[in-house]
């Protein structure tokens, strides 16, 4: 008599893998502690400018781009290079100025000798083929020449005779402008201001700390920059960032923020109505989010509070925000009808 055959049985299902969760709670722990390093680092050749840096930081850290205003003489140039360095980034310096080309950003097709007595068509890559792009100056080249780093900033990528040539990762553009000469410059044109993650903007230093730069700057080399993370630490930093979770009553308030700038829109306030000529976009929401999760991580958590979205409202909205002219006429700034819309618009839970 044969035995009857046993049911099949399903295979155990594997336990699920912590490897993932562990290297994500690592590079957090590197991130964390490495703050600290990175600060004195950069302390090395920049006195103060804490919230400047924190920003810029911010922004590199959740892959977004930067505008830097403040007048000459502050250290933008020396800033970017320095946190360059820090991060072990290939850095490249374009000076914008009214002649610059497009070809003479992303680069240019020429003929060369192909080896077997003909010629072909080689790219020629231009500076815009780096990881961090300081772009000094850039109010000071036609819109023409600005236009040739919208695609590099969107798509991280340059096309040229139709073919797509894409950009080393981890890639930013820090761009400057002087706002105090306006004479001979043209003015960034709103679509490609919104590609900005911040606006940072770099003021004078207190009596104190001018003092300090004088004295360190007069008295020597300054000391070297120690290389503190790679370009594929930063890959990783990004990744970490987007998996930050954020409670959705967080995503509504920062998109009720970008909303309420918006004018004759439903919740607007009066202010607004009376003074913005056009609002912030979707892109303001989605970077406020971002820059809220890096936040949190550079301060050790592993969620968003509306205290990160209320710290970089400022810098996030300050270029997305077009006053007219009667809020020019009264004197009114964008960062006071900021300021306005942070104490209109309250989170969820915290009450009107």
């Amino acid at each position: 008599m044969s035995m009857p055959e046993p049911a099949p049985t399903s295979p155990t299902p594997p336990a699920p893998s912590t490897t993932g969760f562990a290297a994500e709670r690592e590079t957090a722990e590197r991130l964390i502690a490495g703050r600290a390093r990175i600060e004195a680092e950069l302390a090395k050749v920049i006195v103060g400018q804490r919230e400047v840096i924190e920003q810029i930081m911010i922004a590199l850290l959740a892959g977004g781009h930067c505008l830097i205003t403040g007048a000459p003489g502050l250290a933008k140039t020396l800033l970017v290079k320095s946190i360059a360095r820090v991060f072990t980034l290939k850095f490249a310096r374009i000076q914008f100025t009214p002649d610059l080309m497009p070809a003479d950003i992303t680069g240019t097709e020429i003929l060369q000798d192909d080896g077997a007595g003909g010629r072909k068509l080689t790219f020629v890559r231009g500076p815009v083929f780096a990881n961090m792009i300081l772009a000094d100056e850039i109010n000071r080249t036609p819109p023409k020449t600005q236009a040739a780093l919208l695609e590099a900033m969107q798509e991280h990528q340059v096309t040229a005779s139709g073919v797509r040539h894409p950009l080393e990762e981890p890639f930013f553009v820090l761009a400057t402008q002087n706002p105090i000469e306006m004479e001979g410059t043209y003015p960034l044109p709103e679509a490609q201001l919104d590609r900005f993650m911040f606006n940072v903007v770099m003021d004078y230093l207190p009596l104190a700390d001018e003092i300090k730069v004088v004295t360190q700057t007069t008295a020597g080399k300054p000391a070297a920059i120690e290389a503190l993370f790679s370009g594929e630490d930063v890959l990783r930093f990004h990744e970490l960032v987007r998996k930050v979770p954020v409670a959705e009553e967080m995503v509504r308030y920062a998109v009720q923020l970008a909303s309420s700038s918006r004018p004759k829109q439903p919740g607007a306030p009066d202010f607004v109505n009376e003074w913005v000529s056009w609002g912030a976009g979707t892109r303001a929401g989605q970077f406020l989010i971002l820059g809220a999760k890096a936040r949190a991580l550079l301060r050790g958590r592993a969620h968003v509070t509306s205290e990160d979205i209320q710290a970089l409202a400022i810098p996030a909205l300050r270029h997305r925000i077009l006053l007219n002219y009667r809020a020019e006429a009264e004197g009114i700034r964008v960062d006071e009808v900021i300021k306005r819309l942070l104490a209109a618009t309250k989170p969820a839970g915290k009450g009107a």
